[in-house]
């Protein structure tokens, strides 16, 4: 069943306690920042403006942005094939909320992946949300003028991504202590966390490695954006 990010929102709040989701004490209150970024894909026009790494590959369809399968784009390194960053947004720090559904076939590596700190082709993260972990599949990596390496250790498991089934994801950056966490379906503790201070200021996107599937409702808090300097990287 499909909910709503607006009353996934006020789940989350009971669920998750305050600390829990930051980087501080866990006396500190979660930060509550500014909508920087909404989407909910009701009509085809909320597409204006992304950046397709194959736009062939990407389609307004039933109140998602769908992604039809392995893209024929050749990045410069080994790294995710379909990339869809959203429109005029560079951030720092950030929360991230999407709700996501992964249609493809089912083995290991079956993913959808989301993108952040996204400078060029070349140079970014992403966060690989498959079904079996190892080192190239279910885990934090960085792109950095070479092929894609995990930053974060091998998870003890992946997650079930179901039959058109709709999950909710949240990841919260933290550019100064270098953190990434990212939890499943409202859950309190993260189903990935890395360290790494490579990049800052990036865009953030959707995409995955090889794979189809959909993205439902988006919502991104931040204390801070900045308008990219090229609106098409690719």
């Amino acid at each position: 069943m499909r909910v709503p990010l607006r009353a996934a929102a006020l789940l989350w709040a009971v669920v998750v306690p305050a600390g829990c989701c930051s980087t501080e004490s866990a006396t500190s209150p979660a930060p509550v920042w500014s909508v920087v970024y909404e989407a909910d894909f009701t009509s085809e026009a909320e597409l204006e403006g992304y950046a397709f790494s194959d736009a062939e590959r990407w389609r307004w369809h039933e109140g998602s942005l769908e992604l039809l399968g392995q893209s024929d784009y050749a990045p410069p390194h080994r790294s995710p094939t379909s990339i869809a960053l959203v429109p005029e947004l560079e951030l720092r720090d950030f929360d991230l909320e999407v709700e996501l559904m992964q249609t493809g076939r089912a083995y290991g590596h079956r993913d959808l992946c989301l993108f952040f700190g996204f400078q060029d082709p070349a140079h970014y993260y992403y966060v690989h949300l498959a079904t079996t972990p190892d080192a190239n599949a279910h885990n934090v990596f960085r792109v950095d003028g070479a092929p894609r390496t995990n930053v974060a250790p091998v998870a003890a498991k992946g997650v079930d991504w179901g039959q058109e089934e709709w999950h909710r994801v949240r990841i919260e950056r933290r550019v100064e202590a270098g953190t990434v966490r990212v939890f499943w379906d409202g859950g309190a503790t993260p189903v990935l966390e890395a360290t790494d201070a490579t990049f800052g200021w990036g865009r953030i996107g959707f995409g995955s490695f090889d794979d189809s599937g959909r993205v439902g409702s988006v919502r991104i808090r931040a204390p801070e954006s900045r308008t990219p300097a090229a609106a098409q990287p690719f």
